[in-house]
């Protein structure tokens, strides 16, 4: 199985804003040693590994740490969206074989509507002309947003990380279940189930999260989801074998054994080029 969604950061490089001693025991460096294990317990042999970083050097970091780890298959990078040279920076990733993607953090910025920048867009164009995967980290509210952006650029390959983490510690669908569902009319655009767990209450149940995947399941079908954990930021809230067994559980309840196959692993290797 191939795990399309996962992180490794090593705190004393100073530049995840997000990470903070609040956050408790993930405020700690987590490298490929920490998963290794976990990983074979629950019959992952491949990731993806996702930036938590909004720096280049986060980049090159990562791609360092693929090119000494064989179970990382790719990397998903941050570049500088806004950048008058982006596609020059683009060009020089695209020449590592490790690089598969990139990704803005759009859920921590001060403007939801940052997708929609005119520079910004410019370089969605570019991404879409080099046919590289784009991941999409959302709440609910940026979706609109992002609809919108997908509409000035429908060529663009690009996923859904976390289900675009709705409200599920309170139950609330509506009106993530609108805006997912046109998302998913957008032929080139595949959804991660991953990242649920740590939107949930402490006490989360199988029953919390069934109409959530229930509905991605119905949206994207089983030629466009695919499995992520959300490792290590998953283990605020669970184990990473529970993590897999979530999904495992609730997909099967759409999917036969044909169809988990490719959402949990021939989806993302087809999506990332792995």
């Amino acid at each position: 199985m191939l795990d399309s969604h996962q992180h490794f950061w090593k705190v004393e490089r100073g530049d995840y804003g997000w990470l903070t001693p609040e956050l408790g025991p993930i405020y700690r460096d987590f490298l490929p040693s920490d998963l290794a294990q976990d990983m074979r317990r629950a019959g992952i042999t491949r990731t993806i590994l996702v930036q938590a970083a909004e720096t280049e050097a986060e980049t090159d970091f990562l791609l360092e740490v693929a090119e000494k780890t064989d179970f990382v298959a790719g990397v998903v990078g941050w570049i500088d969206m806004e950048a008058t040279d982006f596609a020059a920076r683009l060009g020089r990733y695209r020449q590592h074989p490790k690089f598969v993607g990139i990704r803005p953090m759009l859920q921590g910025l001060d403007d939801d509507a940052y997708i929609l920048r005119p520079s910004v867009l410019d370089s969605l164009k570019t991404v879409a002309e080099h046919g590289l995967p784009f991941d999409i980290l959302t709440f609910t509210r940026h979706l609109p947003h992002v609809i919108a952006a997908l509409k000035e650029v429908p060529t663009l390959r690009a996923v859904v990380d976390h289900i675009s983490k709705p409200d599920i510690a309170n139950s609330i669908l509506d009106p993530w279940r609108a805006h997912i569902e046109e998302i998913a009319t957008f032929p080139n655009v595949s959804c991660k189930v991953s990242g649920m767990v740590t939107e949930a209450r402490a006490d989360w149940g199988l029953a919390d999260f069934a109409p959530y995947v229930d509905h991605v399941a119905r949206c994207f079908g089983a030629d466009r989801l695919m499995f992520g954990s959300d490792w290590p930021v998953c283990t605020l809230a669970a184990h990473y074998s529970e993590v897999a067994n979530l999904a495992r559980t609730l997909l099967s309840r759409h999917f036969g054994p044909q169809a988990l196959r490719q959402i949990f692993e021939d989806n993302a290797a087809r999506f990332y080029g792995v």
